[in-house]
């Protein structure tokens, strides 16, 4: 998807994807594609938040749904916002998953539920976990995240779709794979020839 998104020249190649620290944790799961919906949290100490602020920002954003949380604690990951409870919840709010710079919970009845994790990693307790705001820019993984962003999540990370291309990908990643696996092909031929791939291969100035 990401080198579907390159063809169209909307944005550099190095910008509009999470850094590597969010991780699936079900890749099982398949690919994730939503809306986001946003949050930030604390969970060091106690303090007040109200979670429901975040239930009515769900309901607003259009389906299907992604929740992508900024955990603002430092360093992030103290307590979880996400386990059994609230991804019950939030499944049942049209989310099809979370993604987090901090860490998740009860990965074993998330994943039978067929809710994806993507996170830093697992985390034990939730402290005193509470949302501090709801509908505004986040900034997980280095990447900025708006409310009704376009985002695509699979085994290998986390990317922002341009909503203005949205339509054209699919056509578009089916032309870059149809390319790749035609030189594949040549490649495992007995047609291959190394002095002829270095002359395709052959950056074009």
């Amino acid at each position: 998807m990401s080198n579907a998104i390159e063809t169209f020249d909307v944005r550099p190649r190095d910008e509009g994807y999470m850094s590597m620290e969010i991780r699936c944790l079900f890749p099982d799961l398949g690919p994730m594609v939503g809306y986001a919906a946003t949050a930030t949290i604390r969970a060091k100490s106690p303090g007040h938040g109200d979670q429901t602020a975040l239930y009515q920002h769900v309901r607003d954003v259009a389906g299907p749904r992604v929740v992508v949380v900024q955990d603002l604690d430092e360093p992030p990951g103290l307590g979880s916002l996400w386990g059994e409870v609230n991804a019950t919840i939030f499944g049942a709010l049209g989310c099809a998953g979370c993604v987090t710079n901090g860490c998740v919970r009860d990965l074993k009845e998330a994943r039978a539920m067929g809710f994806h994790f993507f996170a830093a990693g697992p985390g034990v307790s939730h402290a005193y976990v509470r949302v501090e705001s709801a509908g505004e820019p986040v900034t997980v993984g280095g990447l900025r995240v708006s409310p009704g962003d376009l985002i695509h999540a699979d085994q290998h990370g986390v990317l922002l779709i341009p909503r203005e291309i949205a339509g054209e990908l699919p056509a578009a990643a089916e032309r870059v794979v149809a390319a790749e696996q035609s030189l594949l092909s040549w490649v495992r031929s007995p047609e291959f020839d190394a002095d002829d791939l270095i002359e395709r291969r052959r950056v074009k100035h």
